[in-house]
This record gives structure tokens, sequence and C-alpha cells, in this order.
């Protein structure tokens, strides 16, 4: 069994689990970043703390994400909040974020779900115009398909960086 928080963009569900979730914010200024990569739409100071801001729907080929009063960043924890946790969780492989705490622009916030492992199925090569490559598997809930994101290939991360 596993959590995994949804977030929306357009009509599409996606989902990350719940262990590499930070906080879930709305969106505060974006400072932009000259000669960033055009998926980086910049970065936001968190309490002290400088987010660097990918947009999520650029990221994945479904263009710029719109900034609505819906809009959210949800902030991934860094590697370093995860060395204890990986140690412990039962998804150890899809537990690789950025050494830099990063978040994600998404149009809008979902539920937690708690899916049971059979529930998870492998992702297709592609799911309309996002490359399979950037998820780690899909979920059937009802009439909604979540597609439950890789961080590790969303951030750029290879798996074999990560500590053990």
């Amino acid at each position: 069994m596993r959590q995994i928080a949804t977030m929306r963009l357009g009509e599409q569900l996606f989902g990350v689990d719940i262990l590499l979730v930070r906080e879930i914010n709305r969106l505060v200024d974006i400072t932009p970043v000259p000669h960033a990569t055009h998926y980086i739409r910049g970065l936001v100071n968190l309490r002290g703390l400088v987010v660097t801001v990918f947009d999520l729907g650029e990221r994945l080929g479904m263009g710029r994400t719109g900034i609505s009063p819906a809009s959210h960043n949800v902030i991934l924890k860094a590697e370093p909040e995860l060395a204890r946790i990986r140690l412990q969780a039962e998804f150890k492989e899809e537990l690789i974020s950025s050494d830099d705490p990063t978040g994600l622009l998404v149009d809008g916030i979902g539920d937690v779900i708690t899916i049971e492992n059979e529930q998870f199925e492998l992702p297709p090569a592609n799911l309309g115009t996002i490359d399979g490559h950037f998820l780690s598997g899909v979920v059937q809930l009802d009439k909604q398909l979540v597609a439950v994101l890789d961080i590790a290939m969303v951030l750029g991360q290879a798996r074999n960086n990560a500590a053990a």
C-alpha cells in the first residue's frame, strides 16, 4: 500500500509519492532566472529557503502552465531530507529527488489517495503527448487515470545518483 498526492495539469491528473512531498503552497511570486532551461519557471523564497520551480506542464511537453487562483507549487523534499526515509520506505527506487529544494508548478491540487500495490500498473510508452519515461506508473481510479510521476526523470536525476 502507498499514498499518492495528486495534482492537475489541464484535465490530466498526476501523482507523486507522498513521501517525496515536503509541502504544497499557493502560488507566490516567482522570480525568473535569465538563460535558464525553458521548463525552469524561476525561483521562490520560501521562508528563507530558495526553491527552484519547474513548470511541470512545460517539462512534460504539455506547454507552459498558466497562472490562476488555483495554481499551486508542490514543494519536493531534497535528497538530504530523503536520506532517513529512503532507508525505511517500501518504494526505495522511487525516492530520488534533487540535491536542492525544488517545486512543481501545477494547475491545481487533488486529493491524497491510498492505493494497493496491485492497482499500480506499468506506464504506457506515452500518455497523450507525455513521454512515458516521465512516469513510474499509472493508477485507474473510477473514471480518472492518475499518471504517477517518476520524479528522478522529471528533475533530470539519474537513478544511480541516489544515496543508498
